[in-house]
């Protein structure tokens, strides 16, 4: 009698039930935060950088940079008040590069190299890595926040609650940003020039610093490239958001760009288009 052949289907990813993407995403969430309590450092320089332009920047700059009263700001403001918002995106921006750099790290030697050729989608690995960076950049913020109460710079206090969407939503946009040019990059060494190329550019030429409109007197050129920065519209989201208000152009443009960004990213990891085709075109050295 012929022997019974049983055929043997191999798991698909579609075969992963709701309990297994959230072990994925609770196992990357809790690494990074985890990376983050370790590395001291990281969480100390978070602070400093923010509280030195907000301590000694501002108060060199307070009686020569005005402020007149603009949206949302219903009254003059001090300088403090005006460059809060700059700041956290400032932590924002700063952390979504990092959070980046331990991208390009973990793809080489790290447990995304492992999780990248997992039967998890590419897009849900890589949304996943940004949440975990988001919470972490967003517990950075309201540090800088409370330190920043205690100096005397106070928003409503409504506004910690109406600023978190915004951070949140700025975050992702960065942290996509990010992820898309870490896909770019083949050595861990290249990337900090390009952290520089994108962060003080990004924003210097934005109202983190200095109004729109003064901006617009002392350079037209500059203002467009603020017009076309998307820093820009994460800075007025969260300012507008502290004061419990929407901008909705920098709310479009912001989602807009974390679509645009994010889609480019889980391009450019893919296997067939992006990281691995390049690598193995390098010989795998990259």
């Amino acid at each position: 009698m012929p022997e019974k052949v049983t055929a043997v289907t191999p798991a698909k990813s579609g075969a992963f039930g709701l309990r297994h993407y959230l072990i994925c995403l609770k196992g990357i969430v809790v690494r990074e935060c985890l990376r983050f309590l370790h590395q001291r450092e990281r969480f100390i320089s978070s602070l400093v950088r923010p509280l030195v332009w907000l301590f000694i920047f501002a108060a060199g700059f307070r009686q020569v940079l005005g402020v007149s009263i603009i949206p949302p700001y219903k009254t003059y403001v001090l300088y403090e008040v005006y460059i809060t918002p700059g700041l956290c995106g400032m932590i924002l921006l700063f952390s979504g590069m990092q959070s980046s750099l331990s991208m390009v790290y973990d793809r080489e030697m790290g447990n995304m190299r492992i999780l990248l050729v997992s039967p998890f989608p590419r897009w849900y690995l890589l949304l996943s890595k940004m949440l975990a960076g988001v919470s972490v950049s967003i517990t950075q913020v309201y540090a800088f926040l409370i330190v920043a109460w205690f100096w005397g710079v106070k928003a409503p206090p409504l506004g910690y609650l109406f600023v978190l969407p915004a951070l949140f939503l700025s975050g992702m946009m960065l942290c996509a940003l990010g992820m898309l040019l870490s896909s770019m990059i083949k050595q861990l060494e290249n990337f900090a020039g390009i952290m520089n190329f994108v962060i003080f550019p990004g924003y210097f030429a934005s109202p983190a610093l200095y109004p729109l409109w003064r901006i617009q007197e002392a350079s037209p050129l500059l203002y467009k490239l603020c017009l076309a920065n998307p820093f820009t519209y994460a800075v007025e989201l969260i300012r507008f958001a502290f004061y419990g208000q929407v901008d909705w152009v920098s709310l479009g443009v912001v989602a807009g760009c974390t679509l645009l960004f994010l889609g480019g990213a889980i391009i450019a990891y893919d296997p067939s288009r992006g990281l691995i085709t390049r690598k193995q075109g390098a010989g795998g050295n990259g």
